[in-house]
Order: structure tokens, then C-alpha cells, then sequence
């Protein structure tokens, strides 16, 4: 079956979308093994020429460059950019654009438009991170993803085609004890060798599991790639547990692109050959590898709809090591999260959210649990417990997140019956609604 969907149906299937993806796989596992010198100057070369595409093509672009002198540097890409000139974004040589839109975790969803380059481009850089594991097109997969139960005529399609792939998409929308019975039941049919989603999902998923006594580590996934949100040290041993399965990590969005994925030695290999990134504080200054700031980057293959200079609000920080496994890929040293996953204190000491969910999380007797700061010094804690947690557990998490804190924030405890997930799907731990200074980030 595999050399059927690899020979035939993928390149049939590529051929009536117009997509492209078959041939930039084969660039990109030739230039994987390029030195990072040789990477650069490839990536130089792709901004050169993106650069001076959107000057001759985009509307925003060329009124936007027109008015500044000579010499100055590009300028830096925000949501809101998009949003407030949103049709002037799009090239005039474009056709055939795919509407798209972030899940709006933060607040607003971000809607822009892929074209088909971008999208071959994203979907190889995919393909190329899961054969680094021994996974390849055509293996049966089976992604938890934020995604609707419909019976329109394009989901019938998209049913019917990723039947034909042999992918089943299992909806995180729709997590009742129900479901993931039938989810697990699934699966152990099935027999995916690979699993890929949200990693709080399939975390829920694994616990639901091991709660039923229904095994996963006998039905041969050989790995679990998790994306899209942060994978916590926990979760990443806990799945691997259930599955007896490593967990590779992967870091990216529909709006910036596949950006990053964890090698078998255990390095986030940026796809230098698609992806620019630059780390940088509030003022706009580029840091250097092992500093950490705001996450920037450009898509070196969007010129229909362009993503330069992006700034993803995410928090991160390059490093300058070089992999065992080889490649001239760059390492992203570490992803921390969005800017909205850090809690600033009424000091204005910034803190990573960790802090204190390491603080819920070593509690008995809590089955859910998310963190919201209303204000510098007021924080909600939304908790779904079970009989094991007391008021004795309340009050120390109280204490613990006050020695964090300082005595001078408000903590209030909310018991709720369970915590809602984001309208994407996702699942945030923490939340702040306060203004997020990017500077020293304190554990």
C-alpha cells in the first residue's frame, strides 16, 4: 500500500492541487546535510529574493518601503499589520490562495491566506521532521487535532481523502469519557505507527487510558509527535510511557509555518531552508544564541501572502551547537511559550508559568487545573478535584504560589467540574491578561 500512496496517488493527488510538496522533500533532504555556512547563504539568496518580490508585487509592501529612506531595516511584521491590511497583503500575481486563520488563543484569531508554495513547502518540511524517525508517507497515522465533527461536502472530501492515506483525524473538540473509549478502541484496530496532536490531548487521552486499563504499548507506534503547544517534561514521559514510544516535539503555526522539529538526538532542528528566526527584546534588538526574547521569523517560501520579519509572540532562544546526528540544521534551544503563558508580578519580575504549575501539579487530588492572572496582583486558579484533594491542599498551594508571588497578590480558588479548552482545541495551563515586558525570565 505504501509504495501505492507514494508512486502514485501522492503524485496524482500533488498534480490536481498544483502542490509542489514532492519535490521540495527531495531538496530538503539534500540540503539537511548542507555546513550551517552553506544554509546561510541559501537563506540569504531566499530572503534576496522574497524581499524583492513583495517590493514589486504586494500592495502593503511597496507603499510601505516607498516612503522609507534607503538602508533602513526591514521592518518587523505584527498581527495587527495583517489584520488592518489584510487584502493589501496578498501579491497580485497570486491565484489559488487558501484562506486560513489562527485559533485565536490569545484573543482575536489572525486570518491570512497560503499559497500553494507556502504550503508545499510546510507540508514537506513535515514530511522530511517525520522520516528523521522512521515514519514515512503512507504509514498509517492518526492525528488528535482541534477539529469539528462536520458532514459538509469539503469534509466529506477531506474524509475520503485522508482515508485514502490512510490518516484518521480524531477530533479534541469532542474528549467525553465516550469518545475516548471509542478513540482507544480505535486505535488498537487501527494499529497507527505514528500519533500526532495537541500534547495536552493526547496526555488526557493517555490518562484516560491507563485509568481503563486499555494498553497502548502493544499496537506499534513507533513514534508520538506532538505540536502546537508546549510539551511539558511530564506529559512528554507519560505519553512515552503509555505508548512505549519516544515523543518528538515539534514547534510551529498555521501562520508562521513549520518551524521546528526534535531530531532522535534530541536537538529542535529549525528548517533553515524554509524558515528564517531571529530572537529579540522589546526594543527591537536581535539577541544572540542563548539569550532569550520574542520568537521572529520570516517564511522564506510565503510571497504569495508574505509572513516577513513576523513576530510570533512566542518566547524563545536560538543556540550555536552543533547536532551529533549531523545536519547543518540550526538547534532552537528552547521554546518557553507565548507571551501570555508568563505571569509578571507586581515587582515586575517576569515568571515563567512553570513556576506554578509545578506547584498544582505535584497536589493530590487535582484531575484539571488552569491559571489565570486577572491582574499584577490577582490570580484566579481554576481546579477540578477529585475526593483525595482537601482544604489542607488548598492552602498549600495558596502558600506556594505566594512564596513565588509575594504576599501582595490576591490567589482565589475556583472549583469547577471541568476546564475548557481553548476554541482551537488547545490547552493553555496559564493565561495572563497583563502587559508582558520581555525581559530576565525568572523560574
Amino acid at each position: 500500500m505504501k509504495p501505492l500512496i507514494r508512486n502514485i496517488l501522492l503524485p496524482f493527488h500533488e498534480y490536481l492541487k498544483g502542490h509542489m510538496t514532492l519535490k521540495m522533500l527531495k531538496d530538503l533532504e539534500r540540503t539537511q546535510w548542507l555546513t550551517t555556512e552553506e544554509l546561510r547563504q541559501l537563506q540569504r539568496q531566499k530572503y534576496k529574493a522574497i524581499v524583492a518580490f513583495v517590493q514589486e508585487n504586494v500592495p502593503f509592501y511597496r507603499d510601505l518601503l516607498a516612503s522609507q529612506s534607503d538602508g533602513v531595516q526591514f521592518p518587523y511584521l505584527r498581527k495587527n499589520d495583517i489584520r488592518n491590511n489584510f487584502k493589501r497583503m496578498c501579491s497580485e500575481k497570486a491565484n489559488g490562495l487558501v484562506r486560513s486563520n489562527t485559533g485565536g488563543s490569545t484573543g482575536e484569531p489572525l486570518i491570512f491566506y497560503l499559497g500553494k508554495r507556502r504550503i508545499s513547502a510546510d507540508v514537506a518540511a513535515k514530511i522530511r521532521a517525520t522520516k528523521w524517525w522512521g515514519v514515512d508517507i503512507g504509514d498509517k497515522e492518526v492525528v488528535i487535532w482541534g477539529s469539528p465533527v462536520e458532514f459538509t461536502k469539503q469534509d466529506r472530501i477531506r474524509t475520503f481523502r485522508d482515508w485514502l492515506f490512510r490518516t484518521r483525524l480524531l477530533s479534541a473538540f469532542d474528549m467525553t469519557e465516550e469518545t475516548m473509549f471509542e478513540y482507544l478502541n480505535f486505535m488498537r484496530e487501527f494499529k497507527p505507527l505514528h500519533v500526532f496532536g495537541y500534547p495536552s490531548s493526547i496526555h488526557v487521552l493517555c490518562k484516560y487510558a491507563r485509568k481503563k486499563n486499555i494498553r497502548l504499548d502493544d499496537i506499534g507506534v513507533k513514534v508520538v509527535f506532538c505540536t502546537a503547544e508546549r510539551l511539558y517534561d511530564d506529559q512528554r514521559e507519560f505519553i512515552s510511557e503509555v505508548f512505549s514510544a519516544p515523543v518528538a516535539n515539534g514547534y510551529g503555526g498555521r501562520d508562521s509555518g513549520f518551524i521546528a522539529h526534535e531530531c532522535p538526538e534530541g536537538r529542535m532542528h529549525i528548517t533553515d531552508e524554509n524558515i528564517m528566526v531571529e530572537i529579540v527584546v522589546s526594543t527591537g534588538n536581535i539577541l544572540q544564541p542563548g539569550e532569550t526574547g520574542e520568537i521572529v521569523i520570516t517564511h522564506l517560501e510565503s510571497h504569495d501572502f508574505p509572513f516577513i520579519r513576523y513576530k510570533t509572540g512566542d518566547i524563545g532562544a536560538l543556540s550555536d551547537e552543533t547536532c551529533p546526528c549531523g545536519r547543518g540544521l540550526s538547534v532552537l534551544k528552547a521554546i518557553e511559550g507565548r507571551g501570555t503563558d508568563f505571569i509578571v508580578t507586581p515587582k515586575g519580575k517576569i515568571m515563567h508559568g512553570l513556576s506554578l504549575i509545578y506547584v498544582v501539579r505535584d497536589t493530590e487530588g487535582i484531575e484539571e487545573f488552569k491559571i489565570v492572572q486577572e491582574d499584577y496582583d490577582k490570580i484566579n486558579l481554576f481546579l477540578s478535584v477529585n475526593e483525595k484533594f482537601s482544604e489542607k491542599h488548598a492552602l498549600g498551594i495558596k502558600k506556594g504560589f505566594s512564596k513565588r508571588l509575594g504576599a501582595d497578590v490576591n490567589i482565589t480558588i475556583h472549583y469547577v467540574d471541568k476546564i475548557s479548552h481553548e476554541k482551537s482545541g488547545k490547552y493553555r495551563y496559564v493565561e495572563s491578561h497583563v502587559q508582558q515586558p520581555y525581559a530576565q525570565i525568572h523560574r
